[in-house]
């Protein structure tokens, strides 16, 4: 059918002028309802662990973590009784966060060249996860109940991540093993951390820990703490990796807002020791048959390190020594080094 060209254009006006009418109407609406979006009170937080600094590739290898938080008030309206409320009746008034995490932790023998198993050495895992964090703080004490849940196994992508940082970042060797890996499962891990703060934001603080985590992954109690120097320090410390150690910032922030200053800086040290009663990664999978390792239960990490902040972004630096965490009748496994670095942003 023809339609000349003024008509055409006659009709394309009409029907954008008809759509326009519609559409005013809900976008008013819609914008009445819906106020912008408000991001302060939230955070971004990339946590990164490798051993290679440290000159090794070994055990633990790598370990990858990145989120963020936001305030529970801004989530109440997801939930019939307001977790800021739930929270308030058990932390009388205390600041409430939430966060979510994706993670990834890769664990190899000590040469990832052999592609034969390797029955007295760590064996080759990878854990891959999301993460819900639930943090209260109220003055000089925290509170971090994290509950994570994935899987381990080819799953985790252990062999596509390791292949790819080896050829494309790093220039190192080719991992031949993965093949030998713990079999795929899933996994769940309920963690528990308690943290109180002594001392002045401006000179020197005591923060000590106690903690608990359980599930299939790991079952552990943990407890330590650090010593840090510095100036207008905030928080509990430096953020870590593991299940219960990242701190949401702006928790920090909001209950420290009278001594909150636009930098700060400390520099620390600090151990951290456990009781394990199951590992994974050492032990091998709960539901077959497959490799493992005799794990040693007491273990322990030492730390040392510098953080700063300028304004919204925070930059954390680590270096952990762990201890042996397992026997082979070939003799220990030896401590290990590596780095955590923590990148925080806030809004």
């Amino acid at each position: 059918m023809y339609i000349s060209g003024r008509l055409h254009q006659d009709l394309l006006r009409a029907v954008v002028a008809g759509l326009l009418w519609c559409a005013a109407p809900a976008s008013a609406a819609e914008a009445t309802a819906k106020p912008p979006l408000d991001l302060r009170g939230s955070e971004i937080q990339i946590f990164i662990e490798n051993d290679s600094i440290g000159g090794t590739d070994r055990y633990y290898t790598n370990g990858l973590k990145i989120g963020g938080g936001i305030p529970a008030d801004k989530v109440s309206k997801l939930f019939t009784l307001a977790p800021n409320t739930l929270l308030d009746a058990i932390t009388d008034g205390a600041s409430n966060h939430f966060g979510l995490f994706i993670g990834q932790n890769l664990y190899t023998p000590r040469n990832i060249t052999i592609a034969a198993p390797q029955p007295n050495d760590r064996p080759w895992a990878a854990w891959a996860y999301i993460g819900a964090v639930a943090q209260s703080v109220k003055e000089d004490r925290l509170h971090t109940v994290e509950f994570d849940l994935g899987f381990v196994g080819s799953p985790a992508l252990g062999r596509q991540v390791q292949t790819f940082w080896h050829e494309y970042v790093v220039d190192a060797v080719e991992p031949k093993g993965w093949g030998n890996q713990i079999r795929a499962e899933p996994g769940i891990l309920l963690t528990y951390v308690h943290k109180r703060r002594y001392g002045d934001s401006n000179g020197i603080q005591f923060v000590p820990h106690a903690g608990l985590s359980i599930g299939t992954i790991m079952t552990l109690a943990r407890a330590g703490g650090i010593v840090r120097l510095g100036q207008n320090m905030t928080g509990f410390g430096p953020d870590g990796i593991e299940p219960g150690g990242a701190l949401l910032k702006n928790a920090r922030r909001q209950q420290d807002e009278g001594r909150y200053q636009s930098w700060e800086w400390f520099a620390f040290t600090g151990v951290d020791g456990r009781l394990v009663a199951h590992n994974i990664f050492l032990d091998g999978s709960l539901f077959r048959d497959g490799p493992g390792i005799a794990r040693n239960d007491k273990v322990y990490d030492i730390t040392a390190g510098l953080s700063g902040r300028i304004d919204k972004v925070r930059l954390s630096v680590t270096r952990i020594k762990r201890s042996e965490e397992f026997q082979t009748p070939l003799g220990g496994s030896g401590k290990q080094r590596f780095y955590s670095i923590n990148l925080g942003i806030e809004f």
